[in-house]
């Protein structure tokens, strides 16, 4: 669940979201690249790297339905149509099974309020289903939705792995006051929610109760040649085991990357910990 990300916490499922994201592999992923058991809040140790590809995220909490769902929803990625109004809103994420490994071809059908609370209950207007891609990807281009008596903002979704049960579940918005008065509000269903421009862009990483084998046991990434203890910059080739040092601290490289301006060590936990 990506808002553990938000919390300060990195997992071995975020190293993993970051490196598909960036384009790679999900074997070379598993393979080539040291994974993280579990960083740390502000004061902690970093814990040492493991081969293991199990990051201790439980299943995504279900949620109840609502009386509000309809099945045969059109297959499509965004729910906008002519004359839509509303804060445009974005979420994306990936599901994962209980290794951490990306899973394509899962159905997630979303259905949830227009800008004034109401649901459409003759027709499809914001509902909609789709399907993961090979990566194990979803985008959703939607809108805000709005507020209705005893319920805070939120949105439904229905997540089902090929041949396995359904879960259901809501999605929520942080910073919402009805968050604290809303009698099944989840904090561990909580988007991470940024501004962009006049929209919101969310993410969210849905863990589904799906056995996988985790994979072969990754092998170690050699340590670069480079001299021990230089000067992170940008544009220099990295690679795992590689020890920088940053504003006055030193940090140990955790994947192979190409270092751009504003992935300072400090900006990218994914990349770089603490030494």
């Amino acid at each position: 669940m990506d808002n553990e990300t938000a919390a300060g916490h990195v997992t071995r499922k975020t190293v993993l979201r970051a490196a598909l994201a960036a384009g790679m592999a999900a074997p070379a992923v598993l393979m080539g690249v040291p994974a993280l058991a579990r960083t740390v809040t502000a004061g902690e140790t970093a814990p040492a790297l493991t081969p293991e590809c199990d990051d201790g995220d439980d299943p995504t909490p279900e949620q109840m339905e609502g009386p509000y769902f309809k099945p045969n929803s059109p297959l499509r990625t965004s729910l906008l149509e002519a004359g839509t109004t509303g804060v445009r809103l974005t979420v994306s994420g990936y599901v994962f099974g209980l290794a951490c490994r990306p899973i394509p071809g899962v159905l997630l059908d979303f259905w949830q309020a227009d800008v004034n609370g109401a649901y459409d209950n003759t027709g499809f207007r914001f509902r909609g289903h789709q399907f993961t891609d090979a990566t194990g990807a979803f985008r959703l281009t939607t809108i805000v939705p709005g507020l209705y008596p005893g319920r805070t903002r939120h949105i439904h979704v229905k997540v089902q792995a090929p041949g396995r049960p359904v879960l259901t579940t809501q999605l929520y918005f942080p910073n919402e006051p009805r968050n604290n008065t809303d009698t099944i509000f989840d904090p561990r269903l909580l988007m991470t929610v940024r501004d962009a421009g006049t929209a919101k862009e969310a993410a969210f990483d849905f863990v589904l109760n799906v056995p996988q084998d985790p994979g072969p046991t990754p092998t170690p990434t050699p340590t670069s040649t480079g001299v021990p203890g230089g000067t992170w910059a940008a544009g220099t080739a990295y690679r795992a085991g590689d020890a920088v040092t940053y504003g006055g601290l030193g940090y140990a490289c955790l994947q192979a990357h190409t270092a751009q301006a504003g992935w300072e060590p400090p900006n990218v936990p994914a990349l770089w910990r603490v030494s």
